[in-house]
């Protein structure tokens, strides 16, 4: 069977301190915490501003050898440029220090506004930048903007694979042609429940499955019944075990995705606001018995010789 990633988008968040994160945990371990409550997380504080190496590469050493982060590109590439002449800010983006990451690098995540729409041409253009492996995203970082001399991180270390995801906010992305696109480039396509305010399909267009869970009721807010989360535990295994769920609501479904015995799956927990996001990986994890592996559990302090 193939990896199961579960985890949260984002950790440091005033309301989860006492309730998620142990009354009197400090600041400066709760990524530790965290990192050992669920088996993935999705750093966010790149789409808001670039971040260092010095920090990716405290954020690798915080957590378990076996663990893995995505991260979420820049809203500067995706909301204010909006896909125009980004060639440089790319650069920057990987000389930021995401290859700090090593080894625990997962897929970097792209997501569009409301008001972006399906322009195909500006599309391809910007998926055919996108590098494919780490030594490419290490060529493009030494192309980096001068301001980042001195403060860039432009090594692979050892090259692997590198995958992009796709979160949608319009409908008119919701065409065949948008499909193809990504299967030519094998980006995923987010699977995001948001309340019913975004557009929701399942189709497979990548060798990975990339969930974001935003609430299914109240945005950034509801938590997941017992029943719903049943609902996504059973088609984790069926896209875990390379298939998809007969109800699946699909953009296209003349498009059969290449067949796969496997498909490794991230999914992400956003539904933050009420503290709900970390309980609820938590209780998908336990439902597809992933969580004894872990060693804290949420609210609980972690046992002597836990943290580092």
């Amino acid at each position: 069977m193939a990896a199961i990633h579960i985890g949260i988008s984002g950790w440091r968040y005033t309301p989860w301190r006492g309730d998620f994160y142990p009354e009197g945990l400090a600041q400066n371990r709760e990524l530790q915490f965290a990192s050992r409550a669920v088996n993935s997380i999705e750093i966010n504080g790149s789409f808001y501003a670039l971040q260092t190496p010095e920090r990716y590469a405290n954020w690798y050493a915080d957590s378990p050898q076996d663990f893995v982060f995505s991260v979420k590109a820049p809203r500067y590439i995706t909301h204010i440029l909006r896909l125009q002449d980004v060639h440089q800010p790319l650069a920057n983006f990987f000389a930021s220090g995401v290859l700090e990451l090593k080894d625990k690098l997962g897929p970097i995540l792209w997501q569009f506004p409301p008001s972006f729409t399906f322009n195909p041409e500006l599309f391809e253009t910007f998926l055919d930048q996108l590098p494919t492996d780490t030594e490419q995203a290490a060529a493009l970082a030494r192309q980096h903007e001068p301001r980042l001399n001195g403060k860039a991180s432009m090594k692979a270390y050892a090259n692997k694979p590198l995958r992009h995801a796709v979160e949608i906010r319009h409908e008119s992305f919701v065409v065949p042609e948008f499909v193809s696109l990504l299967k030519r480039y094998r980006a995923a396509l987010v699977i995001a429940d948001t309340a019913g305010k975004w557009p929701y399909r399942e189709d497979l267009t990548g060798d990975f499955v990339y969930m974001r869970l935003h609430g299914d009721k109240e945005l950034y807010a509801s938590g997941y019944t017992p029943e719903a989360l049943e609902r996504w535990g059973n088609r984790i295994e069926a896209w875990t075990h390379g298939k998809q769920p007969s109800d699946a609501q699909l953009i296209d479904p003349e498009q059969k995705p290449k067949p796969r015995k496997t498909r490794e799956v991230f999914c992400y927990f956003d539904n933050d606001v009420k503290v709900r996001a970390p309980f609820d990986a938590r209780s998908l994890l336990q439902r597809l018995g992933l969580d004894t592996a872990l060693a804290t559990e949420p609210g609980k302090p972690p046992a002597p010789g836990v943290l580092p």
